[in-house]
């Protein structure tokens, strides 16, 4: 693999480390206590859960929702709501959820078989589950007690005579545990490849980025361990990111959102029901964005009628600075990973450093910018683009 082949394929890859080496020299290493790697995740958590029901919106030609923000209030004011009438959680969740699912059955429904445009149909989404929910919380910030609530998103994993003393032991083992699972991933995918006859990378290049990426892991690890260990939440996002990472490239329904995005009169013909397709990614958003205004009620304690305000541009822009292309039929969630950590890199290191939230904005919008840009011009030398 020659140079501009490597770069080209691990663009964002190399932004993300450029990106971290660079905040964490500007920030004193502060980047790099304990606490602040272990918020850097939880402080997008609902990012990198959205940002997977967004990739199935924008596979399907660049279509986006807009509603997710107003989504995320709607749903967190139910559950602050119900609790605050003495709902037991384990109520109160599956119904957010189901009232979520609604939300992108409704969406669903005029844009894949009434043929509504995404970009109308979840703009008046956004305005009309925003006041909705400002209209159930009576325009007040309602707080969140409930213990159970609490413990569901926000608490973190303490095992018993592992996680008694300082160190969370836990977190460390179960990064040992990833890092000897990949490995052997590899190992078998790249047998099962071998003797089907597919072209390889060579050994040392594969197990060498599986390497790199143990590494990482440990290293992350064994700093959370020294904080508080392994939280909740991380663990629900890694369930959304393993499904989706599933649906994507292992099942034959997720496909078909390529094929759409692809070439979209090309799926018809192949006999593919574009209006599922359309049905099922707007469906699945909404459910994600009502997961993460649990989330979010979770771990700020609270609801207002301004929870959840450009949560959608967070989760699109993620998804576009991870690769995904604007034209739809391409991107993986992998790279919308990626791009979701990236986003919280520049979020938390200028956050440190006290840069003005006018800046902030500004090199958000930069990065966003420059993204596009690349992913508009690249698909201009492949031809892929007009």
């Amino acid at each position: 693999m020659n140079v501009k082949v490597f770069i080209r394929k691990y663009t964002m890859i190399i932004a993300l480390v450029v990106v971290f080496v660079l905040f964490a020299i500007l920030t004193g290493g502060r980047l790099l206590v304990p606490q602040n790697l272990s918020n850097l995740l939880l402080q997008n958590a609902y990012v990198l859960i959205m940002a997977c029901g967004m990739l199935m919106c924008i596979l399907t030609g660049g279509n986006v929702d807009l509603s997710v923000g107003s989504t995320v209030c709607l749903v967190g004011a139910v559950a602050a709501q119900l609790m605050a009438a003495g709902i037991h959680p384990l109520i109160a969740i599956p119904l957010c959820i189901v009232i979520a699912a609604v939300i992108g059955i409704w969406q669903g429904f005029w844009i894949g078989y009434i043929h509504v445009p995404p970009f109308i149909c979840t703009l008046a989404g956004m305005f009309l589950f925003r006041g909705l929910g400002r209209a159930i919380l009576g325009s007040k910030t309602v707080a969140i007690n409930d213990p159970t609530f609490l413990n569901i998103f926000a608490s973190y994993i303490n095992l018993p005579g592992i996680d008694d003393g300082e160190v969370k032991w836990s977190a460390f083992i179960a990064g040992c545990i990833v890092a000897v699972v990949l490995i052997i991933h590899k190992y078998v995918s790249r047998n099962a490849k071998m003797k089907k006859g597919y072209k390889l990378d060579s050994a040392v290049s594969e197990f060498g980025k599986i390497a790199i990426i143990d590494v990482l892991i440990l290293a992350y690890t064994w700093q959370i361990a020294h904080f508080r260990g392994i939280s909740v939440m991380a663990l629900w996002v890694v369930a959304v990111v393993l499904i989706y990472e599933f649906i994507t490239s292992k099942s034959a329904f997720g496909r078909y959102f390529y094929a759409v995005g692809g070439n979209e009169k090309a799926a018809k013909l192949s006999g593919i029901d574009t209006k599922k397709v359309y049905f099922a990614a707007y469906t699945s958003m909404s459910i994600l964005a009502g997961l993460s205004g649990l989330i979010i009620a979770a771990r700020i304690g609270s609801v207002n009628g301004d929870t959840g305000s450009s949560f959608e541009m967070d989760a699109i822009g993620a998804c576009f600075i991870g690769g995904a292309s604007a034209y739809g039929g391409s991107g993986n969630v992998v790279g919308i990973i990626v791009g979701a950590i990236l986003l919280g890199i520049i979020n938390q290191g200028m956050s440190i450093i006290g840069l003005d939230n006018n800046w902030q904005y500004m090199v958000k919008g930069a990065v966003l910018l420059i993204a596009v840009i690349f992913d508009v011009v690249s698909n201009r030398k492949t031809g892929k683009a007009g």
